[in-house]
């Protein structure tokens, strides 16, 4: 896992630039704390960090090959996990090896199929190659988007890297943020090839992106295509048993210590299960991880969207599995700290307002770096197999808009209320909302024959794999390469995704329960307690202490005369809510001062240069 960056200008001489490449590379040090490296032509400069994790004295990047009719070098970040049979097929087809690492069997795949390598890859990847044969720099990303791409077009070439901070390193790129690019981040519809940043776009998820004297040309090498299933329910139980332990193991593979992220859900549950015997097969003892808060366990008290505590549950699934465990307990004081807030604006280059669910998640990393390198996550189960509360609430599914932002929560409502009037109705996310949800509902493909029902389910479905999902993948991949902590993610394997997508909802929820495939392709390695648990999703602090602690940094910033902040935010709203009796103070107004909070520290980071309009 790295980072990656670089410029590529077809009229300016960048020999002489190295050090505006190197500034963009630094940026993501973080990302790549183990090694860094340039390599520089004329009309070229590529730049990588490195977190080592396969072939720790081997993989030093960029990797380049030399050819007669010129060199082909490449920034890779990511992991192919099939590296090892690709190895195998590359070299009886006469391919010779200087290295173990996956990184050099990927580009000796590109020499060998030239983009189409692709096709021939299973794991999480963003990846730029720049061909001196044809002088052209191709840009790949997986095809789940699991791992962040971000490119800006300039007047004679492109920027490139893993993250906008690289490519806002760069003289050529502007910091500019409009009302197109606020209207995402108020709204969560998760627009394909969205940036906050003006001119900036994603590469794509399962996209390549060329760019050659002539321009700058896109292909899409993998979509979501609608397929008829045939397999009954044991075979598809059977089928999804045996994906997920064959994903599990490859993911294991490391030079590195491996952990599991658990949080006594069935999600990580199953990965934690499946992990443990594969490691207790090799001799070795698997370790777990969970986030949680002082007094939570004692103290809970059921919400709208989490019926129990995790601490039960975990400690369940770590004496089932004999796993060395361990919690790391958060209190208020660090869920609130303001450095902590803007180390995680800072990873994510946005102010998400996601509050203590982003700044633990950052703090639980930061623990586990200290013993692993390489953690596994049940991140985006509830996407594959439907696990979301709005999957079986039929208001929700049948709304005419994205069902998770027509579902009633905390989350979703009041996303805008601390906003002012003037800049709430600049950017009419009304609109927005409704345009971007007839453009996702466009591009689903169906099956002839399929009834009402399971053409709706379908639909929802495509909207959480190419949209929702999305948000989160970023969300886990920024707070963690932050701190130099590799998170994989079984559920995003293609295959599995694939399979599970063209299985109809109705076998998707064959024992009247959400997620029945996982739950029964997995109950082999799950206690009963997580078997039978309704679906919680990640954590969040109720002790009032962090509501308090909002509500006194927000009357800080209250009483500077001039912030930025007041340009978005409405002042009384503020005022207001930081009055409110913490121990009553309802979950959208908790959820506006993180937002508030967040807008003011990002204005701070990215301030002077910053432009809104």
């Amino acid at each position: 896992m790295c980072g990656i960056a670089g410029w590529v200008s077809y009229e300016a001489d960048l020999t002489q630039r190295q050090e505006v490449a190197d500034a963009m590379t630094e940026t993501m040090a973080c990302r790549g704390p183990d090694d860094r490296g340039t390599w520089v032509r004329r009309n070229v400069i590529l730049g990588h960090r490195r977190l080592a994790i396969i072939d720790l004295p081997g993989g030093r990047q960029p990797m380049s090959l030399r050819t007669p009719r010129g060199e082909i070098a490449m920034v890779y970040s990511g992991e192919a996990y099939n590296f090892t049979e690709l190895r195998e097929e590359l070299t009886k087809l006469g391919h010779t090896w200087e290295t173990d690492s996956d990184t050099e069997v990927v580009l000796h795949g590109y020499l060998q199929w030239g983009d189409e390598v692709v096709d021939h890859l299973n794991g999480m990847y963003a990846f730029a190659i720049w061909d001196e044969r044809d002088q052209k720099l191709v840009m790949i990303r997986d095809r789940m988007g699991i791992k962040p791409f971000y490119y800006y077009p300039t007047r004679d070439g492109v920027l490139f890297g893993s993250e906008p901070k690289a490519i806002l390193a760069n003289p050529l790129a502007k910091r500019v943020v409009d009302t197109d690019g606020f209207r995402e981040l108020f709204t969560f519809t998760k627009r394909p090839g969205w940036s906050l940043w003006k001119d900036m776009s994603e590469v794509e998820p399962g996209t390549i992106v060329t760019v050659s004297r002539e321009g700058i040309r896109t292909r899409t090498y993998w979509k979501l295509d609608a397929k008829q299933h045939t397999d009954d329910q044991e075979t598809t139980v059977a089928r999804v048993r045996e994906l997920m332990t064959d994903i599990v193991h490859r993911q294991l593979i490391a030079d590195v210590p491996r952990c599991v992220l658990l949080s006594g859900g069935l999600d990580s549950s199953a990965v934690t299960g499946l992990a443990a015997a594969r490691l207790a097969e090799q001799g070795e003892q698997l370790r777990t991880f969970s986030v949680d808060f002082f007094g939570q366990e004692e103290n809970f008290k059921p919400d709208e969207m989490r019926d129990t505590a995790d601490s039960p549950f975990i400690r369940d699934v770590a004496n089932l599995v004999g796993s060395a465990h361990k919690d790391v307990m958060l209190n208020p004081a660090e869920l609130s700290d303001p450095s902590v807030r803007r180390k995680v604006i800072t990873a994510r280059d946005i102010p998400a307002g996601m509050g203590d669910m982003d700044t633990s998640l950052y703090l639980l990393f930061k623990a586990i770096r200290g013993e692993s390198t390489v953690a596994l996550s049940g991140e985006s189960a509830d996407e594959v197999f439907g696990g979301y509360r709005w999957f079986h609430d039929e208001q929700a599914v049948n709304a005419d808009t994205f069902p998770w932002l027509a579902f009633r929560s905390s989350m979703t409502e009041g996303r805008g209320s601390l906003l002012t009037d003037e800049f709430s109705t600049a950017l009419n996310v009304d609109a927005y909302v409704a345009d971007e949800y007839r453009t996702a509902v466009a591009a689903v493909e169906h099956l002839d024959g399929e009834s009402a029902r399971e053409a709706r389910m379908r639909t929802v479905c495509n909207l959480h794999l190419t949209r929702f999902v999305r948000a989160l993948l970023d969300r886990k991949d920024r707070a963690s390469m932050a701190v130099g902590l590799e998170v994989r993610v079984p559920f995003c394997d293609h295959r599995l995704v694939e399979y599970v997508y063209n299985t109809p909802w109705s076998l998707k929820t064959f024992d009247g329960r959400e997620k029945s495939l996982l739950r029964h392709a997995t109950k082999h390695v799950l206690p009963d307690s997580v078997r039978d648990r309704v679906k919680s999703p990640y954590p969040s602090t109720q002790d009032p202490g962090y509501a308090a602690a909002l509500q006194q940094q927000v009357k800080e910033v209250l009483a500077e005369p001039n912030s930025r902040v007041f340009d978005l935010v409405d002042r009384e709203w503020a005022q207001r809510v930081s009055q409110v009796d913490p121990a009553t103070m309802a979950m959208t107004e908790r959820g506006g001062l993180d937002r508030m909070l967040d807008l003011y520290h990002w204005l701070d980071i990215y301030s002077p240069e910053l432009q809104l309009g």
